[in-house]
C-alpha cells in the first residue's frame, strides 16, 4: 500500500559534505519538477533519491523553504544541479501532499484502534425488540456511566489481542481469547524475549447519538444507530468510545527510527485483512508504539530473522527439523533476509500500523523491524 515520494535531488548534490555522504542521489533528475495531485512525499523523494527517508535533512539544508511540510499540487520544485531546492508556489486547491495516499489507509485510520484493556469500555446490553443484531435507524441500549442526551459514541468490536510471544490472538464475543487461537505455530518465528499483552484492536461497526439516559428503573440508556462503517450489524457485547473530531494525523512525513529504538526487538504482528504475507500496499501491525519512540513517518526495514538448519553434510542422518527457532548442536545457524520497507503511519501506546513499500519479497508475520539502512 505505500508510494514514492519524488521531489529533492539536488541538494544531495548541493548541500554540505556530510549530506552529500548520506544523501544517495538518482542520476538523470530534471532541472525542476512541478507537484502533481496524487504525488506523495515518498514518490517524490524515491525518484531522486536512493534512500527516500533521508529527505528531511535535504530540507534542512534550505532553510528558505518556510514550511517543506505542506507542499501542493502545482508547486515547482527546482532541482538544478548546485543550486538550492526552491518550492514556488502553485495553486492551492487540492489538499497538501503527504507522506502516504491517505485513500489507502483510510479504513485503518478512521475505523481501527488500538487499547491497552477493553475492561472498563461501556457496552451495548441489548437492541430494540430484542434482535440479536441491529443497524443504521435502530436502537441499541447500552451500559455507560454519566451519559448525556446529545452525546455521539461509535461501537466498536474488539477483534484481536496483540501479544507477544504469540502476535496475535482472536477474541470471542464478550472480549475474551478464544481458547488455541494464536497464530505462533502457522509459520517461523524467531525468538521473541518481549512478553505480555501489547493491546487489542478495536473495529468500528456503527455510529449513534444518545437520546435517552438511564433512570428510575431503567438500568440502560438509548443509543439510536445512524450509520455504519463496515457492513457489519452490531450486537450485544460490543464496547464504545467516544467520536473523535480528529483522532489521527494527516501528515506523515518519512524519516529513520529514534535512538530509543535503536536494540529493540519489534516485530510484525499481523498483515491486513488477516493475511500472513503480504507485500507493497499493505498495512502490517507493528509491535512498538509511542511509548518505545514509534511516531508517524518512522520507515523501517523488515527482516526475516536466520533460521538455524539442520547440518545434513555433517550429520547426514540427523532426525532434526529444518527451520528451527533455535540454535544448537548439530545445527547450521543462517543469516537474516532483508524483505521491504514501511513506514508508520498511525500509532498507539504499544502497537503501530505502517504501509509497506518497496521490497524484494512477501513480508510475514514475525518478522523482525530494523533502521532502514540495516544490512
Amino acid at each position: 500500500m505505500l508510494l514514492r515520494f519524488r521531489t529533492v535531488v539536488a541538494a544531495a548534490m548541493l548541500t554540505v559534505a556530510a549530506y552529500a555522504t548520506a544523501v544517495e542521489v538518482n542520476g538523470g533528475h530534471p532541472d525542476t519538477y512541478v507537484v502533481r495531485k496524487g504525488d506523495t512525499l515518498w514518490d517524490i523523494a524515491g525518484r531522486f533519491l536512493q534512500k527516500p527517508w533521508l529527505w528531511p535533512e535535504i530540507w534542512q539544508a534550505n532553510p528558505q523553504i518556510a514550511n517543506p511540510h505542506l507542499i501542493y499540487p502545482g508547486d515547482v520544485l527546482s532541482l538544478a544541479y548546485l543550486d538550492r531546492v526552491t518550492a514556488k508556489p502553485g495553486p492551492r486547491t487540492d489538499a497538501p501532499v503527504t507522506g502516504v495516499p491517505l485513500s489507502q489507509v483510510e479504513p485503518f485510520l478512521k475505523q481501527l484502534s488500538v487499547v491497552d484493556s477493553i475492561d472498563a469500555l461501556p457496552y451495548v446490553v441489548g437492541l430494540e425488540d430484542n434482535r440479536l443484531r441491529a443497524t443504521a435507524g435502530q436502537t441499541a441500549y447500552v451500559r455507560l456511566a454519566d451519559a448525556q442526551v446529545g452525546q455521539r459514541w461509535a461501537v466498536v468490536r474488539p477483534t484481536v489481542r496483540y501479544s507477544q510471544p504469540k502476535p496475535t490472538e482472536d477474541l470471542t464475543a464478550n472480549g475474551d481469547v478464544t481458547p488455541g487461537s494464536g497464530n505462533l505455530w502457522k509459520a517461523y518465528n524467531a525468538p521473541n524475549h518481549r512478553r505480555g499483552v501489547l493491546g487489542y484492536e478495536l473495529a468500528q461497526v456503527g455510529l449513534g447519538t444518545i437520546t435517552q439516559v438511564a433512570g428510575g428503573k431503567t438500568e440502560a440508556s438509548t443509543l439510536v444507530l445512524d450509520g455504519s462503517t463496515s457492513g457489519r450489524e452490531i450486537r450485544a457485547g460490543d464496547r464504545l468510545v467516544p467520536v473523535e473530531a480528529q483522532p489521527y494525523d494527516l501528515q506523515f512525513f518519512p524519516h529513520v527510527p529514534a535512538a530509543s529504538l535503536e536494540g529493540l526487538d519489534v516485530r510484525v504482528l499481523a498483515i491486513a485483512d488477516m493475511f500472513n504475507a503480504g507485500g507493497p500496499r499493505d498495512v502490517v501491525a507493528l509491535s512498538a508504539g509511542r511509548n518505545q519512540g514509534v511516531d508517524n513517518g518512522t520507515v523501517f526495514s523488515l527482516w526475516r530473522q536466520g533460521s538455524h538448519v539442520a547440518h545434513r553434510m555433517k550429520y547426514p542422518g540427523s532426525s532434526r527439523m529444518d527451520d528451527s527457532p533455535s540454535t544448537g548442536a548439530g545445527r547450521v545457524s543462517l543469516p537474516d533476509e532483508y524483505a521491504a520497507h514501511a513506514m508508520v503511519f498511525r500509532t498507539f501506546d504499544n502497537v503501530s500500523y505502517a504501509l509497506v513499500m518497496q521490497g524484494v519479497k512477501p513480508v510475514h508475520v514475525g518478522y523482525g523491524a530494523q533502521h532502514p539502512d540495516a544490512k
